[in-house]
Formats: C-alpha cells, sequence, structure tokens
C-alpha cells in the first residue's frame, strides 16, 4: 500500500517578472537597480530565508519580515558596473 500526502496549507511565491534588462549602462556611471515585486499567493506566511546573486557585483536586498498570504513585496537588485566593461547576465536566486 503507498500513501501520498501533499501539503495544502503553504506559501507561494508569485512574481510579476523575473527578468530584467538594464539596457546600456556606463561602466562609470555607478550603481544600478531594478525591482521584482511579488505575492504570496499561497495561504500560509511567506518567509524569505536568504536571496543569493550569482557574483559579487550584484547584490540582492529582501524582505526579512513574513509576508502574509495575499500580501505582496519587492526584491531589489543592484549592479555595480564599475570595472565590468561589455554585456552581462546575472542570476539572483
Amino acid at each position: 500500500m503507498m500513501i501520498a500526502a501533499f501539503a495544502k496549507d503553504k506559501a507561494e511565491i508569485t512574481f510579476k517578472t523575473t527578468e530584467h534588462d538594464f539596457g546600456y549602462i556606463k561602466e562609470d556611471g555607478g550603481s544600478v537597480s531594478c525591482e521584482f515585486e511579488f505575492t504570496n499567493t499561497g495561504n500560509k506566511p511567506l518567509i524569505i530565508i536568504e536571496a543569493v546573486a550569482s557574483c559579487g557585483c550584484t547584490s540582492p536586498e529582501y524582505p526579512k519580515r513574513p509576508i502574509a498570504p495575499g500580501k505582496s513585496g519587492v526584491i531589489t537588485v543592484y549592479y555595480n558596473p564599475i570595472g565590468r566593461p561589455g554585456g552581462f547576465k546575472k542570476d539572483v536566486k
């Protein structure tokens, strides 16, 4: 006999968008940033434990408090282009 159980009560994060194109930016123009808006579409509080960038030139800032069901939040991602000429693609997880 096999019994499967699935959690019905859980937090679920839904982003408005998961990508951002900065377009052309100057290397000496200083840091740039973008915001990723999300909503907790689950029925339990959403807790973001960490957000990690693929390299040190990119840094995410995320809510430290739980996001209630139905409420929204923002993850802001900063990119510093100094010393990094040319195209780039960075990930934040």
